[in-house]
């Protein structure tokens, strides 16, 4: 059994920050739904589990290359939750390049542009992933992907889709344009709404901005198209991930058959 002085958990503990994370090329997905992704995209490299853990959920143990029992201590320090699950998966990284990324005919990619906290970052991913997109692109000063609470908020979507990086905001608009795709900002001020917005049926970067500043002046300014979400109702705005869950869903079903 190891223990939280184990030279392997000490090293996966590393991984709980980015600086660890970016040096080894890997990361830490803790519980069933994500440990489960990870096994079925081949991503594990080894697998820590408490005893009451491997009992729940024994399916997961016969698929993973490198099963490491873990007393309860050693799960507490691995976990980035209040609550943990008693099951760590090692992973290398998801993320590829834009032109990986963006390859072939993409119709839908979300763009997050600076978006800073992770779970509105995973929880994007997992609208984007619902709603049928091809990529997802963290642009600019953005969260990293690979942190806990992006990576729990995914539900294991990180895993199903091309994500990539670069902080070269131009260069990801540019490689959207290459890719033959339009790009629409998602800006709570906007003149024009979803309602009666044209285009949303052709290929769509969506760019989504900070939570707390929006979308930068030349991002909104260099956009083939601005559209905000209408509010019907009397609250002030819609929160980061609601506005781009309806955003991208608004061009999937302009897009169904």
């Amino acid at each position: 059994m190891f223990t939280h002085r184990t030279p392997r958990v000490v090293a996966a503990r590393r991984l709980t920050t980015r600086s660890g994370r970016e040096e080894a090329g890997r990361f830490l997905a803790e519980g069933a739904q994500a440990v489960r992704e990870a096994l079925r995209y081949g991503r594990v490299h080894e697998l820590f589990v408490t005893e009451a853990a491997g009992a729940r959920h024994p399916d997961l143990l016969d698929q993973a290359p490198r099963v490491s029992p873990i007393n309860e201590r050693a799960a507490e320090l691995l976990s980035e939750t209040v609550s943990p699950q008693g099951l760590v998966a090692v992973c290398d990284t998801v993320t590829v390049g834009l032109d990986t990324a963006l390859a072939g005919s993409p119709r839908l990619v979300a763009v997050l542009v600076g978006i800073a906290d992770p779970g509105n970052a995973g929880t994007v991913l997992r609208a984007a992933d619902a709603a049928g997109a091809d990529a997802v692109i963290f642009a600019g000063d953005a969260v990293d992907v690979h942190n806990g609470k992006c990576v729990r908020a995914s539900t294991g979507s990180l895993f199903h889709l091309p994500v990539a990086r670069d902080r070269d905001v131009a260069a990801v608009l540019a490689a959207c344009a290459r890719a033959g795709l339009r790009t629409v900002a998602a800006h709570g001020y906007a003149d024009e709404d979803l309602r009666s917005a044209p285009g949303l049926a052709e290929p769509t970067a969506w760019l989504f901005g900070n939570e707390a500043h929006g979308l930068p002046e030349d991002v909104l300014a260099s956009a083939d198209a601005v559209v905000k979400v209408p509010i019907y109702g009397r609250a002030e705005s819609l929160n980061l991930a609601t506005a781009a869950a309806v955003c991208l869903y608004a061009s999937a079903l302009r897009n169904e058959p």
